[in-house]
């Protein structure tokens, strides 16, 4: 009953999700049916040619999804965020399966066939055309379905680079550990990929001339109308945005693009298009310089040593200066604070805290050899775990674990680990009965949060800056630990929490 409220509740939302899933399955498909299906018939008929072209596939189809989205990114006319760098992973996913169908349902047409239509005076083109097409199509027909059901699978991570589609939900659903939400991503996404394959397993049927029957025909027809409609009115529902709002993977970084999306649409009157839960730090700055997003919120010390690779400074207007600077050089504004600073904070279990005395960071070299468990972006980060660990001298029980980064709160409160690096503002670490364990050696430096907007996009539409500036210091520490914990500990939806926060603090059309 949830899922299906929370369906009917974001229904215009849903049918964009949906839309954008199948144009990228759809898409990318075509254009790897374009390009196994001919590499395929080469390497059938010139097999010393055939090992190279599988083997290029096969190691394609052997980088992880996430790495392969990395590796695109940076690069230019393929790469960036969006649509266009998901369609060339997906393609790169789809092609293997189709070239080895070509390759196994053309070498499977019988010698004997071959030759007598060559006996009959039959080019070669012809023979492939007349004789060897029409038998290897249902293998062909094969390797389409798994590549379309890989597609749709794999199309949920796209949503990590801005590409839209269900893994918006997914994704979310992880942030706020919301089963009801992840099952709004991959229920949908499931549902499609068995009408995708009973689709194209009736195309396999049609194929086949012994097998034919008028049920397939049906079977085809629906699904691919009901394919045309889902996309067009998931394309109708989306629109044209004046602007586009990003934001990182967690909890307060889709809050806080939902606040900047609903200041910008009522302080300025403009259509926001939301991009959010991207898959960090990098992620989200490459999205500013290659123009697919406008704005999102980052933090200084972040950009200061994530991003600009300077030394961490505790300095909270001087960091803020250094990282205007640094991004006025590359056509971003850095607009003034929202008000709060999102450390970072040491975490344990309440009950180890009181047990073992544990008040300061100091306190856990001291005591025993723990178990940690981190995000990955702390553990590469010149700020993270490495310089953590040597300022304050830390004797870890094993090598700390990899995690989600909206995971590792409840990881410590189940036991899996005794210590994480979170974010000061969590609303979970009350919720959990967690302990903040003082940086008494001042270790980590400010992170304001602060918007960063792409300077042509803001000359374009001052209303919107002049929108997202009315949000100086209004945002608390104390009020992003209220949302965050609106959205992690009850629940409820980003946006309306958002919403409920700028009718709070009297946020409207400026008159």
């Amino acid at each position: 009953m949830n899922l299906i409220a929370f369906i009917a509740s974001h229904r215009a939302e849903m049918a964009t999700r949906l839309g954008e899933h199948v144009v990228l399955v759809a898409v990318s498909t075509l254009i790897a049916a374009a390009i196994g299906i001919p590499l395929g018939i080469v390497a059938a008929h010139r097999p010393a040619l055939s090992r190279p072209i599988v083997g290029l596939a096969n190691l394609a189809q052997t980088i992880p999804s996430l790495a392969l989205f990395g590796f695109l990114i940076p690069l230019p006319v393929i790469g960036g965020i969006g649509t266009r760098t998901a369609l060339v992973a997906l393609t790169v996913y789809a092609v293997l399966p189709i070239l080895r169908s070509t390759i196994t349902g053309l070498q499977g047409v019988p010698p004997a066939v071959v030759e007598c239509a060559v006996a009959m005076g039959l080019t070669p083109r012809q023979v492939l055309s007349q004789v060897e097409w029409p038998l290897a199509l249902p293998s062909v027909v094969s390797g389409l379905r798994v590549a379309v059901v890989i597609g749709v699978g794999t199309a949920t991570i796209a949503s990590a680079i801005g590409a839209g589609g269900l893994g918006d939900y997914i994704f979310r659903g992880l942030a706020m550990v919301d089963a009801t939400v992840i099952l709004a991503g991959a229920l949908p996404a499931a549902l499609l990929a068995l009408a995708a394959d009973a689709a194209l397993g009736a195309a396999g049927q049609l194929a086949d001339p012994r097998r034919r029957s008028r049920r397939h025909v049906v079977v085809l027809a629906v699904v691919a109308v009901l394919a045309i409609a889902t996309a067009w009115s998931g394309r109708a529902a989306a629109g044209r945005a004046d602007l586009v709002v990003g934001s990182k993977n967690f909890t307060e970084q889709v809050v806080l693009g939902e606040l900047l999306a609903q200041a910008i649409e009522r302080g300025a009157g403009l259509t926001v298009e939301r991009r959010l839960n991207l898959g960090g730090t990098s992620i989200a700055h490459e999205a500013l310089l290659s123009d697919g997003i406008d704005v999102y919120v980052e933090y200084t010390g972040t950009a200061l040593t994530a991003i600009f690779k300077q030394p961490p400074s505790a300095d909270s207007e001087g960091v803020f200066t250094t990282v205007q600077e640094r991004y006025a050089g590359l056509g971003l504004s850095l607009l003034p604070k929202l008000g709060f600073n999102n450390t970072f904070a040491i975490l344990v279990r309440g009950d180890d805290a009181r047990r073992l005395g544990l008040t300061k960071v100091s306190d856990l070299a001291a005591s025993r050899a723990w178990r940690a468990g981190f995000g990955y972006e702390f553990l590469e980060r010149p700020d993270g775990f490495k310089g953590l660990g040597a300022a304050y001298g830390l004797s870890l029980a094993a090598a700390p674990r990899v995690m989600d980064l909206n995971l590792i709160y409840r990881a410590v409160a189940a036991g899996e680990i005794d210590v994480t690096a979170g974010d000061a503002t969590s609303g979970l670490i009350e919720a959990l009965g967690l302990t903040v364990l003082e940086d008494d050696r001042h270790y980590f430096p400010v992170y304001d949060a602060a918007p960063v907007f792409r300077t042509a996009a803001m000359l374009q539409h001052p209303a919107a800056a002049e929108a997202v500036r009315r949000l100086a210091g209004r945002v608390s520490a104390t009020d992003m630990r209220r949302m965050n914990f609106a959205v992690d500990g009850e629940k409820r939806d980003p946006a309306g929490v958002a919403r409920a926060f700028l009718d709070r603090i009297g946020y409207a059309q400026p008159r």
